[in-house]
């Protein structure tokens, strides 16, 4: 099985400021964290980030028929993106949308996004466990 997990701008920088929003742990330990949790699971994870909405866009047509599903933290995009919405309503599996904060406790902008309106699911508030919550629920969505 594999699992396409895509992340938006400015993720690249989380553990940056460890007093923050986004906490200690870096990208790239993150990353390193939810290689572990698929290889546990017996999965692959293609772990990605980007800065551009329009690459972020084709990785996710591109893994329509490719992914068995999609797991997404689009950062800012979440909360201005139309067309990042709209292409995950074009994904043909369970698409979770993941966030390290707690949305819903911050800015009343940040308490709706498009990208919910895609996902079966949303992860908010639990920090680099809730990237590998998502991945352990994903896996039981696609295995179902």
């Amino acid at each position: 099985m594999r699992l396409l997990f895509i992340n938006g701008p400015n993720a690249n920088l989380y553990g940056l400021d460890p007093s923050g929003t986004y906490g200690r742990e870096n990208f790239g330990d993150i990353a390193a964290r939810c290689q572990r949790k698929a290889a546990s699971l017996d999965v692959e994870l293609d772990f990605r980030q980007s800065q551009d909405e329009g690459e972020i866009i084709t990785w996710i047509q591109q893994a329509r028929g490719e992914a068995a599903g999609l797991i997404i933290n689009a950062a800012g995009l979440s909360y201005t993106s139309i067309a990042v919405m709209d292409a995950l309503l074009t994904f043909d599996g369970p698409v979770i949308e993941v966030h390290m904060s707690n949305i819903h406790r911050r800015e009343p902008f940040r308490n709706k996004t498009y990208t919910s309106k895609a996902a079966v699911g949303s992860i908010c508030g639990l920090g680099p466990l809730g990237y590998e919550l998502a991945i352990q629920a994903m896996v039981d969505l696609c295995r179902k």
